[in-house]
């Protein structure tokens, strides 16, 4: 059916497809999402502080 040099390459071909699936599922369960959160976080962080600054500076 395969010479080994086809058997080999075709070994490759899923290895190479296994690694980039799982990558893909690792990617958008969990790296995606603690991105974007983080990013959020951040951002309300500094929505925060810069209302602070400006209630400060009508204060004074």
């Amino acid at each position: 059916m395969f010479d080994f040099d086809q058997y080999l390459g075709f070994l490759a071909f899923l290895t190479i497809l296994t690694i980039g699936f799982w990558l893909m599922i690792f990617l958008l369960t969990f790296v995606i999402p603690y991105w974007i959160g983080g990013a959020l976080m951040e951002r309300l962080k500094e929505m925060r502080e810069e209302r602070k600054a400006k209630r400060e500076a009508e204060a004074a």
